[in-house]
């Protein structure tokens, strides 16, 4: 429907900058003969950069974080509470909320779903980060989903 959100079905193999390890491996999965995957659907890193690019504090505050040293945990601590909490106030954006609406209405609004991150550097054949980032379960309605999908951004 959008490059904001593709179903598990509509993922392609070269789309994990768009839809994270996780994801990439839900939509492999539900593509194989014979497995059985929930339906279901990834919000995309495009739709989290239309949500937070226009945000200026947000864009200073990384360009103050990459400034930072190791030591200065403290101040990265600080920096990371701040980040967190304009994702998390960050309004999503019209078009996102109008793509998630689609595929609900698909799979049904009324339903429980899982919620959860999927980082674009998880579940590599190098590397791990597995349990680094939030995972929401048995979220009931549109605006519950809404608030959960900012929650994961903001992890």
């Amino acid at each position: 429907m959008s490059d904001f959100v593709l179903g598990f079905h509509e993922m392609e193999k070269t789309q994990l900058l768009l839809v994270g390890g996780k994801g990439l491996n839900l939509g492999e999965l539900s593509n194989i003969q014979g497995i059985q995957v929930p339906e279901g659907f990834c919000v995309t890193t495009a739709a989290f950069q239309k949500a937070i690019n226009r945000n200026e504090t947000f864009q200073a505050l990384l360009d103050q974080l990459a400034m930072l040293k190791v030591e200065d945990r403290d101040q990265i601590g600080e920096i990371s509470r701040k980040i967190r909490q304009i994702i998390m106030e960050a309004e999503i954006p019209s078009d996102v909320v109008k793509a998630v609406a689609h595929y609900l209405s698909q799979y049904g609004v009324e339903h429980a779903y899982a919620v959860r991150s999927s980082a674009t550097a998880e579940d590599l054949p190098h590397a791990s980060f597995a349990g680094q980032q939030d995972t929401y379960l048995n979220i009931i309605g549109m605006d519950a989903i809404l608030q959960h999908i900012s929650k994961c951004w903001a992890s």
